[in-house]
């Protein structure tokens, strides 16, 4: 088994705990054992885990691995300070606020000989793996993703870090990308930002990606891919699926723990994370130049 603390206990730590507690029958996350929770707040004890100190978790033999799940400005400290300690972690998109925090982030793991895991639950929503089959196959001619969301909280970075869910999602669609130019337009006053990017596919096929918050915006994508053959302006509806989003990522993790994903995956993963992380760092300097 591996014991495991949680670091954070907004929803997402939350769903953590319940997951370790409830795991999916006869998968690999039955392996994880949650030990303790860390939090900045004094919590009761939720469902018979309790609340521990960082020093607690750092030194307890039978604590083997972190899930960070506090603000992403906070993540690179944490993760650094658990691998330190020898301890395997899972963090929350985006792992770092920038491209050589990671990298060194990657190779400290490599050298303690742990896991280092950031979670992408994007990659697994059924809408998404119906648009990858959309598109697969077809040869994209220009493109544009729209996120829209609410004004972002203190803490989540800037938003080529803070929405790289969306940039993984372009990246995994049509591969690796080059910035070409960024804007960012911000207006303080009526907490409004749009960041806007362009890129290019390797075969030079224009993408736009778009971010923008602002106070009461409704949270959703628009898309508009022209390909080929077809022209795709929605995100195709699918049904949910019977296994959450969480706790997929939970059995991913977990799989890496025991063995039993494959190195070639474990390396591809790693490139697309880190290519994300770059393209994003690449942003944030042209929009702040």
């Amino acid at each position: 088994m591996f014991g495991a603390v949680v670091v954070g206990l907004g929803t997402a730590g939350w769903v953590r705990i319940r997951d370790m507690l409830t795991p999916q029958p006869g998968s690999p996350a039955e392996k994880l054992a949650v030990k303790g929770f860390i939090s900045r707040r004094s919590l009761n004890t939720h469902q018979g885990v309790s609340q521990i100190s960082m020093e607690e978790a750092l030194s307890r033999e039978d604590i083997h691995l972190a899930f960070i799940c506090t603000e992403n400005d906070t993540h690179e400290e944490s993760i650094r300070t658990f691998l330190q300690a020898g301890k395997h972690v899972c963090v929350e998109y985006p792992m770092t606020m920038s491209y050589k925090a990671a990298l060194e982030l990657w190779d400290l793991a490599q050298k303690k000989e742990v896991i280092l895991h950031e979670e992408h639950i994007e990659l697994l929503t059924e809408d998404f793996k119906e648009l990858k089959k959309v598109a697969e196959g077809k040869v994209l001619q220009e493109g544009t993703l729209h996120f829209t969301g609410g004004a972002l909280k203190p803490g989540f970075g800037f938003p080529a870090f803070s929405g790289i869910a969306r940039l993984t999602w372009l990246v995994d669609l049509f591969g690796q990308l080059s910035v070409t130019e960024a804007s960012l337009e911000e207006d303080s006053a009526n907490s409004y930002s749009k960041m806007t990017a362009k890129l290019l596919t390797s075969d030079n096929r224009p993408l736009t990606w778009v971010e923008e918050r602002q106070t009461g915006l409704p949270r959703e994508k628009k898309i508009n891919f022209v390909f080929d053959s077809c022209t795709v302006t929605q995100i195709p509806p699918a049904p949910r699926g019977t296994v959450g989003l969480f706790m997929q990522d939970l059995i991913h993790f977990s799989a890496k723990l025991l063995g039993q994903v494959s190195p070639k995956e474990l390396q591809r993963e790693k490139v697309r994370i880190l290519h994300c992380l770059e393209l994003a760092d690449r942003i944030q300097q042209l929009c702040q130049s």
